[in-house]
């Protein structure tokens, strides 16, 4: 799961271009703040905090903003496309037992047979979770099987209380023989 981060922010007073500008040269990054019917507030973080912070999908953050905590959820951030320097980033603000819907990866635990390959359909999942209990990640769990193996959505690990938006018989991924292990059994049956 993850857990919160904790990090510092400021209330900007001067907005634009130039003064965002201004700002990521002091090594801030510009941020807003949405959410539950209050007014949008604007703020700088740490540039290279929020950036290791980014590293992770579905940051749960521990803001001080003025002496206050108050945790935040990362709803999009804006990248320069050529320096991958976050220019921007859009919180939501998060409230006690709230649930969200997230998006996370699937993670394949285990291997299939010699001469076979996982073929992952979906590389993440959608969840509907408690925001203070957002897993990393799903598993999808083999355990030597050969070709024609399923893994159904209804057959992921998925955390306790998270509830997984995708019908249970979706396909998540399966177990496909390669060319090499294909090859092996036809000449396994002349």
């Amino acid at each position: 799961m993850n857990t919160a981060a904790k990090l510092d922010a400021t209330l900007r007073t001067k907005f634009g271009k130039g003064a965002s500008r201004q700002d990521r040269m002091k090594g801030r990054t510009p941020a807003v703040i949405y959410g539950h019917g209050a007014e949008a507030r604007h703020i700088t973080v740490d540039a290279h905090e929020v950036a290791k912070i980014l590293r992770h999908k579905n940051a749960v953050i521990d803001l001080n903003l003025d002496g206050t905590v108050e945790s935040v959820l990362v709803k999009s951030a804006t990248k320069d496309p050529v320096t991958q320097v976050i220019e921007h980033i859009d919180l939501v603000g998060l409230v006690k037992g709230e649930r969200v819907h997230v998006e996370v990866p699937v993670h394949v635990v285990g291997e299939s047979l010699s001469g076979t390959v996982i073929d992952l359909e979906h590389k993440t999942v959608k969840l509907e979770v408690a925001a203070t209990s957002i897993p990393d990640f799903v598993e999808a769990i083999f355990d030597k099987q050969g070709a024609g193996f399923h893994v159904l959505a209804k057959d992921l690990v998925v955390p306790a209380g998270a509830k997984l938006e995708l019908a249970a018989d979706e396909l998540i991924a399966s177990v496909v023989a390669t060319a090499a292990g294909h090859a092996a059994d036809l000449a396994a049956a002349e």
